[in-house]
Formats: structure tokens, C-alpha cells, sequence
């Protein structure tokens, strides 16, 4: 009778621990299982996903800087489309390309482990609705340029994609402070043989660690640990094992404070904002170097007209030459004169025709656009400018009449120099003072410099905290126990508060040896010297710009009207010389220089009119106040702006 309820008790007890390991199983599988649901939500993102979470918090963070900095939120997508003007001309001119490389990264063929499969993508574009045709060359105005010049422009996309980088640095900076997650599960088999007993199991273990720390220094950390010890010998036992830990360490003296510990960060925040300044800076400059070339390329253009025309006008010269010659009223010597001046015009018009396409081929490049695409830029831009100059051409007749009617002073009287006078100055030529004063409030880069004289102090103040004692606190709390295979037969842990343990500990590093330290400190003084030097390197830079536009708007406003006299003069003399010429008054020399000073003033007057524009152009943007847009399109200030600023 013994014997069987003895019996009967074993085998309730060994359905007890049957039962018990099964239950033990499964809530380690619901913690497993747990586990991976928040490893799944929090960290196991396919590749694009992580990609595409990027780019949204760098798209956040750059709204806020540039709302921040500038007044207003802007976008900046550094996604280059497919259909960009630059990869149209390659395969609709067909026009010569290495490998799918020339056409785009989303023309690549994937390579072996290649993480997206529909990444790179093709995307359509805003580019402005250009048509391409076949066979005619594509006329592209001033504004196109500058819009094709944003979305195609080597360097544009560089600048683009270096905000972009410092956002994400921005980013991995906050990520020291916020709450970091780290889930583990893993599952062992093993066997020792190196007793006396072989003893085989599974450990089957799930942690959950989460740590934090905070701008004044303070470290915070805490785990959970679940493991589930099974033997396969020497009577299956098996054991839960739970533990935690929770630690905190608070640094008192080095290390302290938010001004130090979040340093980093604040540079961070920092350098994203300098990024922006400069991608701004970049944006002017980079629009007034497009109008400067494409200015640059149709005065070049204008100078292949007027070659042209000098050129027929001498070869019609050339002829008249040819037949007075014949008709015994002009020496054979004037005639090969006009014969070379011929030659010379034509070697002309073909050295101002090549200079023309050299210049177009780099204005090309310039824009980001293959420089063999077939191109044309639209001459109604350098004719807007050119335009005035017929009134002034009227002004000067009247004033030549009026002074042929006038008695001319002799040769010995007293000569005056008159300066140039504001008379007829443009809306641009201000006063060198508010000039200067323009610039240095407004200027991008002028305020990246006087920025990182701040963060250089900032740099003293935290190098010099690094030559103080270290004093910190550590304080530690483990509850529970952990469980091995070795240890699969004791009993399950217990997580009990009352049975935790429990620590704290103070370290002092007193500043015994702080060589290192001390170096530091002292180079970071010649840091904020070299800073502030370049503040004043910048500013007397920024002066001297400009003071010179401010001048080369006048030479170039007083060189126009001069040249514009100079092609009224030279018109005047060829009119005059080929009367004289038919009847024998003059020699053929006088109307060869006569065609020669007006081809010199006609593209003299171009030039003039041209380097204007582009000073006007440039002045504005080191003053700070053209304002450029994200599709590269440019606002001009207004002159009744200044007037505000005079106030």
C-alpha cells in the first residue's frame, strides 16, 4: 500500500514539474515573443525604410533651421530627377556618353547584394518646358538658365547634399540624449564533459536594456534579463532565472553642466545653421556667375556681328579700292593696304567666332550640361540692355550740333578736367558708407565668421573645465538572479525588492597630470585669436569688394557713354571719308582706321554695357540683398529700399 501511494506522489510530482517546465516555457516565449514585437517596431525597418525615415527628419530639421535663420520654412530635396535637362540632351541630340553612369545613379544596373531594388528611382522633374527638336538648336533665355542652372549644376548639388549631411549629424547628436532601446534574445545549447558528470542543456535567455542620458551630465541605465536553464541530463531540472539592474552616475565637478556636456550638440545645431548661411551665399553667387557668363557668351556673340559686318564692309572697301585703282585714281599701294586690312578682319571674325563657341562650351559646363549639347541663348537679353542706347546716341547728335555752333577755345586756353558726376548714376550707385554698412548686416558668410568667434569662446570655456578634478557619483541596484546551464538546477529566482542589492560609490581624479589638458586649453585661445582675425580678414575683404564695384559702376557707366560717343564719331567719319574717297580727297588708309575705331567702339560700347550689368549684379550680392529662391530664380533689390535704410 506504501508502495503504490508512494508511487502515486512521484508521479504527481514529476506531472507537477512536467507541467511547471511547460509553463515556464511559454511565458519565456511570450517574453521572446515580446521582444521581437518591439525589435520588430522599433528596430527592424527594411533598408528604405530607414532611408526614407532620414530623409523626413532631415526635412524637419532643416525646415526649423531655415525658419529659424532665414524667416521662413524652405525645402531642400536632394533627390536629382531623371528627366533633368542635362540627361534630355544626352540621349535626345544623341550626343556621345561613356556608361549609364552619364545618364543618372537610377540608370546603374544593380549590382549583387544591392539593398532596394526600386532604389535609385526614376522621378519626374519641374524643370522649366523646354522642347527639344531635332535638328534645331535649343534657345534657352537669362531666367531658364538660372532655374536649369539649379537642377542640373554639379556644384548646386553638392551644396544641397553638405546641408543635408550637417542636418544628419544634427540628428546622431540629439540621439545622445534621447532614450536608447537595445532588445536581445538569444538561445544556447552546450555540453561539458570536463567533470565528473557530463551535464548537456538550453539556455534560452531574452534582455531589454533602456538608457538615457540628460544635458546636465547625469547617466541613466536599466535592464530586465529573463532566462529559462533546461538540462537534458541528470534529471532534466530546469530553472527561471529574472533579473534587473538599474544604474546612475552624476558627474559633480569635470564634465558638469549643460554648457559642457551638451556641447557637441550645440555645435551641431550650429553648423547646420553655417551650412545654411553658406548654401545662401552659394545661391547668389552662383546665379550672378550664370548672368555673368551668359551676358559674357552674347557680347561675344555681338563682337562675331560686328567682325561680320567689319569684315563685308571691308572686302566692299577692298573692291571700291580695286576699281579706283583701275580707273588710274588710286595707287596700287592703297590697294594692297585695303587688301590686307581685309585679311586682318578676316582673321578677326574667325578668332571672335571661335572665342564665341569656347565661351559657350564653358557656359554649358557651367550649368551642368554637356558642353557638346547643341545650345543658343536668346539675344533679346543683351538687346534689353542695349536698347537705351539709341536715346543716347540722339542726346550726343544734339550736343555735337550744339557744339559745332559754338565758337571752339583755342588751343592755349586753360584746360579743366572734369570729374564723373552722379548725374546720371544708377539706382545702385550709393554712398560708399551705407554701401559698406548694407553688406556687413546682410552678408551670409560675414555672419558664419562672427558665429564661430562664439563657438571658439564657447571652446575656451570647455577646455578649460577639462583641468579640473573629476568628482562623480555612481549608484547601482540588482534585483534577481540570472540563471545558467550550470545552474538549471537551483530554484527559480525570485524579483524581490527586499532582497536587492544595493550600491553607491564616489570617485574623485584629482588634477595631478592634466599636460594634455593644459595644451588644449592654450591652443584653444590661439583658436579664438585665429577666429577673430578672420572676422576682421572678412571685413576689410567685404569693404574692399565693395568700394571697387562701387567704381567699377561708374567706369562703367562713364566708359558707355564715352564708347557711345566713340561709335557716333566713327559712323560720322566713314560717312564723311567715303565722300571724300570718291572725290579724291582722302586716301583709302583714313577709311580702313576709320572702320577699325567704329568696329573698336561698337564692341567697346557692348562691353561697357554689359560689365554694368554684372556690377550691378555682383554689388548686390556682396551687399546681401539678392535674394535667390530654391529654384534658383533670383529678386533683385529695389531702389526704393535703400531709401528705407538711409531713414
Amino acid at each position: 500500500m506504501n508502495i503504490r501511494l508512494n508511487k502515486r506522489i512521484v508521479a504527481i510530482h514529476t506531472k507537477i514539474i512536467f507541467i511547471w517546465k511547460i509553463l515556464l516555457r511559454k511565458i519565456f516565449a511570450m517574453v521572446c515573443l515580446l521582444c521581437l514585437t518591439l525589435f520588430a517596431e522599433m528596430g527592424c525597418q527594411s533598408p528604405s525604410q530607414h532611408r526614407l525615415e532620414a530623409d523626413n527628419v532631415v526635412e524637419g530639421i532643416i525646415q526649423e533651421k531655415t525658419r529659424q535663420v532665414l524667416g521662413q520654412a524652405q525645402e531642400l530635396n536632394i533627390e536629382r530627377p531623371s528627366d533633368i535637362l542635362r540627361r534630355r540632351l544626352l540621349l535626345e541630340q544623341n550626343l556621345v556618353y561613356a556608361t549609364e553612369a552619364s545618364l543618372g545613379s537610377d540608370h546603374l544596373p544593380l549590382i549583387k547584394h544591392w539593398p532596394e531594388a526600386n532604389y535609385p528611382e526614376a522621378k519626374s522633374s519641374l524643370d522649366p518646358a523646354l522642347i527639344l527638336e531635332k535638328g534645331t538648336a535649343l534657345k534657352i533665355s537669362l531666367l531658364e538658365a538660372l532655374e536649369i542652372g539649379a537642377r542640373n549644376s554639379f556644384d548646386y548639388q553638392t551644396q544641397k547634399e553638405e546641408v543635408f549631411r550637417e542636418a544628419l549629424a544634427l540628428d546622431l547628436e540629439r540621439n545622445e540624449f534621447r532614450n536608447i532601446f537595445v532588445g536581445q534574445v538569444e538561445s544556447l545549447i552546450s555540453t561539458d564533459s570536463t567533470g565528473d558528470k557530463t551535464r548537456s542543456g538550453t539556455l534560452n535567455s531574452g534582455g531589454f536594456d533602456v538608457s538615457r542620458k540628460f544635458k546636465s551630465g547625469v547617466e541613466l541605465s536599466s535592464s530586465l534579463a529573463i532566462d529559462l536553464a533546461n538540462l537534458l541530463t541528470g534529471g532534466g531540472a530546469s530553472s527561471l532565472g529574472i533579473a534587473g539592474d538599474a544604474t546612475i552616475s552624476i558627474p559633480l565637478l569635470r564634465g558638469s553642466g549643460k554648457h559642457i556636456v551638451a556641447e557637441p550638440l550645440t555645435q551641431a545645431e550650429r553648423n547646420v545653421i553655417y551650412s545654411i548661411y553658406e548654401f545662401e551665399r552659394f545661391k547668389k553667387t552662383f546665379s550672378v556667375d550664370i548672368a555673368a557668363e551668359y551676358l559674357a557668351v552674347l557680347k561675344r556673340l555681338d563682337e562675331v556681328k560686328n567682325s561680320e559686318e567689319n569684315y563685308r564692309s571691308l572686302i566692299a572697301s577692298s573692291r571700291r579700292s580695286r576699281r579706283l585703282a583701275d580707273a588710274g585714281k588710286m595707287r596700287e599701294i592703297e590697294v594692297d593696304q585695303a587688301y590686307q586690312n581685309e585679311l586682318r578682319s578676316r582673321e578677326r571674325w574667325i578668332r571672335a567666332n571661335e572665342s564665341y563657341k569656347k565661351s559657350l562650351d564653358s557656359f554649358k559646363s557651367l550649368l551642368g550640361l554637356p558642353p557638346d549639347a547643341v545650345i543658343d541663348l536668346d539675344r533679346i537679353e543683351l538687346e534689353k540692355l542695349v536698347a537705351p542706347t539709341t536715346q543716347i546716341k540722339e542726346e550726343i547728335a544734339r550736343e555735337g550740333e550744339l557744339q559745332a555752333s559754338q565758337k571752339t577755345p583755342p588751343a592755349d586756353a586753360p584746360i579743366e578736367l572734369v570729374e564723373p558726376s552722379r548725374d546720371n548714376a544708377g539706382p545702385l550707385e550709393i554712398e560708399e558708407s551705407l554701401a559698406i554698412r548694407l553688406a556687413l548686416d546682410n552678408r551670409m558668410d560675414f555672419r558664419v565668421a562672427q558665429g564661430k568667434v562664439y563657438d571658439a569662446q564657447r571652446k575656451v570655456i570647455v577646455d578649460a573645465d577639462a583641468l579640473g578634478a573629476e568628482l562623480t557619483f555612481f549608484g547601482s541596484a540588482e534585483l534577481g538572479q540570472r540563471r545558467t546551464i550550470t545552474t538549471a538546477d537551483l530554484d527559480n529566482a525570485e524579483f524581490r525588492a527586499d532582497k536587492a542589492k544595493y550600491s553607491a560609490l564616489l570617485t574623485i581624479d584629482l588634477p595631478f597630470e592634466r599636460t594634455k589638458e593644459r595644451n588644449i586649453y592654450r591652443n584653444s585661445f590661439i583658436t579664438l585669436e585665429r577666429a577673430v582675425r578672420d572676422v576682421q580678414i572678412l571685413e576689410d575683404k567685404i569693404k574692399l569688394s565693395v568700394i571697387n564695384e562701387l567704381r567699377d559702376l561708374l567706369q562703367a557707366r562713364e566708359s558707355f557713354y564715352i564708347q557711345a560717343r566713340a561709335v557716333y564719331v566713327a559712323e560720322k567719319r566713314i560717312k564723311s571719308v567715303g565722300m571724300f574717297l570718291e572725290s579724291g580727297r582722302a586716301q583709302i588708309r583714313d577709311l580702313l582706321e576709320a572702320q577699325e575705331s567704329l568696329l573698336s567702339a561698337q564692341n567697346g560700347l557692348t562691353g561697357a554695357i554689359v560689365d554694368y550689368r554684372v556690377a550691378e549684379l555682383q554689388l548686390q550680392r556682396d551687399l546681401g540683398l539678392l535674394k535667390v529662391d530654391e529654384k534658383g530664380l533670383w529678386q533683385e533689390f529695389k531702389p526704393e529700399e535703400i531709401e528705407d535704410v538711409r531713414k
